[in-house]
């Protein structure tokens, strides 16, 4: 298992944003956590990349427990984060904004061959490369902080709400890049998104959190068709 959390604990002051969570994601696989506004899926991931300190719990990646390390050393074992909002380096050129997502790595002659692949695969990033980033459009501005994460060349790559704002054509794009990353790149994901149809149609596996626990978890397909999940979370009436 590339990911494992048994029993996370997350707290804010007084507040309890997870309730002794447990969830898992394979090798190559793609979970969704999908929920309402506070369910705690952006502590849970907070949680992953070592920005909030568990209060109890475990979390493990490539069998290692890494709940008590900062965010740097975590980002280095192979995990990147995008986080909501698409926050850009707003004054920063394109291509400076993507170097900083290499910014641990030293090898020179990769990094550069990273960034030209990206640039191929992104060609509305490669023709606003000297642009500062804060100019570029909503979806121009999700694609870079998506390209950016990959600059770190991940095992897996955390997305808080990356559909957040945009239209339903980027929308579409968005979640066609998601699927690419984790099919044909073979990098592991964790979506939370608000979007539940569209975490649905692309993960493998997904968890419904609800005021900090995991209420239902099992095939993204099967919980696509589960009378609970279907009125709360995808507009449609039991049947």
């Amino acid at each position: 298992m590339l990911l494992s959390i048994r029993n996370l604990v997350v707290r804010y002051d007084r507040v309890l944003a997870v309730q002794e969570a447990s969830l898992a994601c394979e090798e190559g696989g793609c979970i969704a956590l999908i929920g309402a506004n506070g369910a705690g899926k952006s502590s849970t991931l907070r949680a992953i990349t070592g920005l909030v300190r568990p209060s109890a719990g475990e979390i493990t990646f490539a069998g290692e427990r890494i709940d008590r390390l900062g965010p740097a050393a975590i980002v280095a074992r192979g995990v990147s984060m995008v986080p909501e909002g698409r926050r850009v380096f707003p004054l920063m050129s394109v291509r400076d904004n993507l170097m900083m997502g290499a910014h641990l790595r030293r090898d020179e002659a990769a990094i550069r061959a990273d960034l030209a692949r990206l640039l191929d695969r992104f060609p509305r990033l490669a023709e606003r490369i000297g642009q500062q980033a804060g100019t570029l459009s909503g979806g121009e501005q999700e694609m870079l902080v998506v390209a950016r994460a990959l600059m770190a060349r991940p095992k897996l790559l955390l997305l808080d709400e990356p559909s957040l704002g945009l239209a339903p054509m980027v929308v579409r794009d968005i979640a066609f890049l998601i699927r690419s990353i984790n099919r044909d790149d073979k990098v592991s994901v964790v979506l939370v998104e608000q979007n539940s149809r569209m975490a649905l149609r692309i993960s493998d596996h997904a968890y419904v959190l609800e005021t900090g626990r995991v209420a239902l978890s099992g095939p993204s397909h099967e919980l696509a068709e589960d009378d609970h999940v279907r009125r709360l979370y995808l507009g449609v009436g039991a049947e």
